[in-house]
């Protein structure tokens, strides 16, 4: 019942879901939101492909271990940076954030 194609479709959908969302947002914090969406759908793709393809090797495992590590602190990179745009010009928007061109 559980095959290779049904998590492949998952992360996919995962995916394309999040590459919207960054597309369409204009808020930083959805654009965040919707990147760690697509680093999910990654790590689901990791872990199909070492179930069914390697189920010995743990490669899949350590590259998924590695995104989530990324991600963490892309989030906290990313949350100190949009507090420091809030309170430098009072918005999240992704226009307003623009204007700092140097």
């Amino acid at each position: 019942m559980n095959s290779l194609g049904t998590y492949l479709v998952i992360a996919a959908a995962l995916f394309s879901l999040g590459l919207l969302g960054v597309l369409q947002r204009r808020n930083l914090i959805g654009m965040l939101i919707a990147v760690e969406l697509m680093l999910n759908g990654a790590n689901i793709n990791f872990m199909a492909f070492n179930r069914f393809l390697a189920p010995e090797p743990a490669v899949g495992q350590i590259i998924t271990l590695f995104v989530m590590g990324l991600a963490a602190a892309e989030a906290a990179i990313g949350l100190s940076i949009i507090l420091v745009l809030f309170r430098r010009v009072h918005s999240i928007n992704v226009e307003r954030a623009q204007q700092l061109k140097g």
